[in-house]
């Protein structure tokens, strides 16, 4: 085997793509801006700089491991380094630290505390820019800016969105979108996965904290929550609880608490959307249109398909997301009652992602007019209103939700994971609901990160050939692939998100291989401990269908097109 020596230690050569991350196996946390192992490597931020035994200093990120070299990490000269990188970082940033966004979880703001930047010696001469508001989900604030890339390369790699880029030389350089547009005039799905990996808050989620309190101190107001799946195995992760562990039903303790005055589980949704779907992929494959079957859970993805590839729109399942389902139906539950108490039911969605914020807002979600969820709140937004109100979250005793939108079946749950939607539909369309049925649907392909998944199911008397993927550069492959004749499907499920909703744009940082492999248990540990795994045992969806429902499926739980 081939070594290398780190601070006086021989460290293996395994395989490793760059001197970075043999440093990390070694045990040490150098610090980066710009390093992802996810994005193409940049080596911008000169933060991972290391010396060799010739006094060569050089970026880790970037270079090859090679037998026999003998680095360091922590020489005087590499620490004058580090600090006059950060001093001149701090230089043109704004340094409204007590105000930010991201206040206390800033890599900025810890890096500098790290190396020992204590005063700034220049001056910050850059121009003001004004804040970027022009979007639903996320803001941008160039005064923020670190030009570490990080967005860039997740907006273009990952997403193959390529809203946003570099403009402009020098000192003069900013992370903007083209012709000095706004990125509510670009094509931004509004996924937040620029956020997500943004160092700062030069990208931050557009927080709509303000209109809920403002909601709950309305005693004319009846504030409803419902809460997504993947927002119960992240929301602990800010209250010392362990990563992955299922905090829902302390989440409804905390909301009670809060003054919302219902709160229901999204899952409920997820198991409306499993029937929907399934009829609609029924009826396609029998008349054979507009096939393959695209799934319609992610904003951000419908978005992209409508703007990207528009000839695939008609291909988008009519059904509304489950969070545009639940709340027409919440609304349809809440309207006699909102009559004869002169009363307006306020709907609050707590998601794990940004772009649930401009869903709400298209006319395609809305039921005759109305607009159905009036707020979505983020994960990390949750987490903010829960500490205001100075709640001690790992201390409360857990609650159940409120019926009759409170019970679902384990197959909803895992709609908040690459394959969730596949696997869940594929049970409610098993010849029979069994625990047979349920390992050879885990074992079918349906599981696993690999950015697009292959498998073949039987529904029926046909076999339907079924694709999953994720992030939307992935995506955009396949619609080509599908375009060229080169691949033919039945079904597609897709989400913008890398793994799915648990690492949406509005869930807690940092999300690293730790926390994602925690968050997927999590997810299945949730399905597994439920005592309903199909969605077809679920009572409560045919009282749904018969009292509330009744006859206005159409209106109330598909896109009104």
């Amino acid at each position: 085997m081939d070594y290398m020596t780190i601070d006086s230690r021989n460290v293996p050569i395994e395989g490793e793509k760059n001197i970075l991350s043999v440093i990390r196996k070694a045990g040490i946390d150098l610090p980066t801006f710009c390093y992802h192992s996810e994005l193409s490597i940049y080596g911008a931020c000169r933060m991972c700089v290391v010396e060799d035994d010739r006094g060569r200093i050089f970026a880790s990120c970037s270079e090859q491991p090679r037998p026999g070299m003998v680095i360091y990490t922590n020489t005087k000269k590499i620490q004058q380094y580090r600090k006059l990188v950060i001093e001149l970082l701090l230089s043109s940033h704004c340094r409204d630290c007590t105000t930010c966004t991201k206040n206390g979880t800033c890599e900025l703001q810890s890096l500098a505390y790290k190396v020992g930047v204590h005063a700034v010696r220049f001056l910050n001469n850059k121009k003001q820019e004004p804040l970027d508001m022009s979007s639903p989900s996320v803001v941008r604030d160039p005064n923020k800016c670190i030009l570490c890339g990080d967005c860039v390369r997740t907006c273009d790699e990952i997403q193959g969105v390529g809203a946003i880029d570099f403009a402009y030389r020098g000192s003069k350089m900013q992370v903007m979108p083209a012709f000095n547009k706004t990125l509510g005039e670009t094509d931004c799905v509004g996924c937040g996965q620029c956020r997500v990996v943004c160092p700062t808050a030069a990208i931050s989620i557009r927080t709509n904290v303000t209109e809920v309190w403002d909601a709950i101190n309305d005693p004319n107001i009846r504030v409803v929550a419902q809460i997504a799946p993947a927002v119960r195995i992240a929301i602990g992760d800010k209250f010392g609880i362990p990563k992955g562990e299922n905090s829902f039903n302390k989440l409804v303790t905390a909301l009670r608490m809060m003054g919302f005055d219902h709160v229901y589980d999204t899952n409920f949704g997820a198991d409306l959307t499993v029937i929907e779907e399934s009829k609609e992929l029924a009826q396609r494959l029998m008349t054979g249109e507009n096939l393959p079957l695209f799934t319609s859970c992610c904003p951000a993805w419908v978005k992209y398909c409508e703007t990207k590839h528009p000839e695939f729109a008609g291909n988008i399942s009519t059904c509304r997301s489950p969070q545009g389902m639940l709340s027409a139906v919440i609304k349809e539950y809440f309207a006699k009652k909102d009559a004869e108490e002169n009363k307006k039911t306020y709907v609050v969605s707590i998601m794990p992602c940004t772009a649930k914020k401009g869903e709400i807002l298209r006319p395609d979600n809305f039921t005759d007019g109305r607009q159905d969820t009036d707020i979505v709140l983020t994960t990390v937004e949750v987490i903010r209103m829960i500490g205001q109100v100075g709640i001690k979250f790992g201390e409360l005793q857990g609650e159940a939700p409120d019926m009759p939108f409170g019970m679902s079946s384990g197959g909803a749950a895992i709609f908040g994971i690459t394959g969730g939607v596949t696997e869940a539909v594929l049970r409610h369309l098993a010849e029979e609901p069994s625990y047979a049925a349920l390992g050879a649907i885990e074992f079918s392909g349906v599981r696993g990160t690999d950015s697009l998944k292959e498998l073949t199911a039987k529904v029926g008397d046909k076999e339907v050939k079924i694709a999953i993927v994720h992030g939307l550069a992935r995506a955009g492959k396949l619609l080509e692939a599908i375009k060229a004749g080169e691949a033919q499907y039945d079904f597609v499920e897709v989400m913008a998100c890398r793994r799915g909703c648990i690492l949406g744009g509005g869930q807690p940082l940092p999300m690293g291989p730790g926390t994602r492999k925690r968050r997927t248990k999590g997810i299945y540990k949730v399905d597994q401990e439920s005592h309903i795994r199909f969605t077809c045992d679920n009572p409560l969806l045919t009282q749904t269908y018969d009292n509330i429902i009744a006859g206005k499926e159409h209106e109330l739980l598909h896109r009104n097109l």
